[in-house]
């Protein structure tokens, strides 16, 4: 497999908001990511960004359901134009998992897992996570690496 461009992660996730510029401001408030790029068209609509966490990337853009030169944008919803119903989970691991979901859950997101450690069995792993909705609906897990699989 060649090398993915500078800068790129293997696989990234896009996904998308009614609000998206504030999605952004809450998505760094209360996770942690920052801003590598945000491209804004006519009134502020964020058409593209880029927020990191470590070495992760996801791509954050505004839904859009008519008048554009790509009709299959208008696939893509936040699940708050759905009913709150989601097709994807996106997990990011962190550092200490109990801060984070302090963290998140004092920026207003909806905690819908209490974090707790899972133990695999120690012929594989065991993580702490947490489960919580973002303020339009997106399922996010994340995680903390209590122990490794022997041998890795």
């Amino acid at each position: 497999m060649k090398p993915t461009p500078a800068g790129w992660p293997r696989l990234s996730s896009s996904i998308f908001y009614q609000d998206a510029a504030a999605a952004i401001d809450w998505l760094c408030r209360a996770f942690g990511f920052e801003v590598r790029l945000k491209v804004e068209g006519e009134g502020g609509r964020i058409e593209h960004s880029e927020l990191t966490y470590g070495d992760g990337l996801i791509m954050v853009s505004q839904e859009r359901a008519e008048g554009q030169e790509r009709p299959w944008k208008a696939l893509m919803r936040s699940p708050r134009s759905l009913s709150g119903m989601t097709t994807q989970s996106l997990m990011l691991f962190v550092d200490d998992v109990d801060a984070h979901c302090a963290r998140a859950r004092s920026a207003g997101a909806r905690i819908v897992e209490e974090p707790a450690t899972h133990d695999y069995g120690v012929e594989y792993w065991a993580d702490r996570s947490y489960g919580a909705l973002d303020p339009e609906g997106h399922m996010w897990w994340i995680t903390q690496r209590m122990r490794n699989p022997p041998n890795r």
